[in-house]
């Protein structure tokens, strides 16, 4: 991941209702959610929501598929990864037990 991509997807998620929506995604697996759905979830107004997953479908941490009359919206897994890969590309410096809880933590996610 270049860095312009990655300042991108900070920026998108360093919103609070943003970040809540793609935690919500995350959560929601590969099946995603409704945009009503995850507006009643967030309990947020369909049009601050829509603006809010326009900026993280830009940032390209998100899609979407029209179902019928519903936006099913879903997290972008490859793109949340690459981010995370980016932020500990060099971690460490030599010392891995600076790292060790970082991929306990994806052990047990994941």
């Amino acid at each position: 991941m270049e860095t312009k991509s990655a300042v991108a997807s900070l920026a998108a998620l360093a919103h609070e209702g943003r970040l809540a929506a793609f935690r919500l995604l995350v959560q929601a697996g590969g099946e995603g959610l409704a945009a009503g759905e995850l507006a009643r979830r967030l309990d947020m107004l369909p049009n601050t929501l829509s603006a809010n997953l326009n900026i993280l479908s830009h940032a390209g941490l998100v899609t979407s598929v029209r179902d019928g009359r519903s936006i099913i919206y879903r997290a972008q897994y490859d793109a949340m990864r690459e981010l995370l890969g980016f932020l500990v590309e060099d971690c460490c410096g030599g010392s891995p037990e600076i790292c060790a809880p970082l991929f306990k933590i994806a052990d047990v996610c994941c």
